[in-house]
């Protein structure tokens, strides 16, 4: 048995698994920190690797961009496939002073401007969408063992990365704007476009899940990595996300 957009067999995707968005940074984990590697999934050059990390299973599994993309995958991942343990490692924007180029952040909540909480309760209840204590709690502990700085707190998962938001809302793609300005003074860290859907999934199918960041864009200062640094260059996300996985 196969899904529509993942075409492996049961058994072929482990309980654990990673999410990045960037197919290319699906493989490049794969290859650089898993052993007996097999690729489970081609379809539409989204890609899915299962492997061995210090002998556990673990799943590498392309989402593509955006709460709409991340959310197909994440129902065959839980529903089709049993995955269990699944941990976003992806890009984020920084929103403040503080959070500079390549720092490691862990969302503790995602907020969002989606609609995808009204749609499934129906504007009755503004739910809070929350990582898994016992996730969060063992990455921060690895993070220490490891010696890695992290920032743990809130995130704004938004649907749109190109918007045309006027001048009153302000927009996330300018770091010093109206709209920013306000999401800092209650303690937003960064802004993504996945989070939100991870959590609210895993809430619904009581399984586990996390996001953790690499800053790639410094909202505050104007700076952005390369192309090919996002591709290639946050293993400090990912050494994190793998020791907490198999915990």
């Amino acid at each position: 048995m196969s899904s529509i957009h993942i075409a492996a067999e049961v058994g072929e995707v482990a309980e654990r698994v990673l999410l990045p968005g960037d197919p290319v940074r699906a493989k490049i984990i794969a290859e650089n920190f898993l052993s007996d590697v097999h690729q489970y999934t081609a379809v539409r050059n989204i890609f899915g690797f299962t492997g061995r990390y210090k002998g556990e299973r673990v799943s590498v599994q392309a989402t593509g961009m955006g709460i709409p993309s991340i959310s197909i995958y994440l129902h065959e991942l839980i529903e089709v496939f049993g995955a269990k343990k699944l941990i976003r490692v992806g890009t984020c924007g920084g929103m403040n002073e503080d959070i500079r180029l390549r720092d490691v952040l862990i969302a503790q909540g995602s907020s969002t401007d989606s609609s995808i909480v009204n749609q499934v309760f129906g504007g009755a209840v503004n739910f809070s969408l929350l990582a898994d204590f016992n996730l969060l709690r063992t990455a921060v502990n690895v993070a220490e063992e490891l010696k890695l700085p992290v920032k743990v707190g809130n995130v704004i998962c938004t649907d749109l990365f190109y918007n045309d938001y006027d001048d009153v809302n302000g927009t996330f793609g300018d770091g010093k704007n109206t709209f920013n300005d306000k999401l800092r003074r209650y303690g937003i860290l960064a802004v993504e476009m996945e989070s939100a859907a991870l959590y609210l999934q895993a809430a619904a199918a009581k399984v586990q899940a996390l996001a953790i960041f690499t800053v790639s864009d410094d909202l505050w200062r104007g700076e952005r990595c390369t192309t090919a640094e996002r591709e290639t260059s946050f293993n400090d996300m990912i050494k994190i996300a793998l020791e907490t996985i198999i915990r």
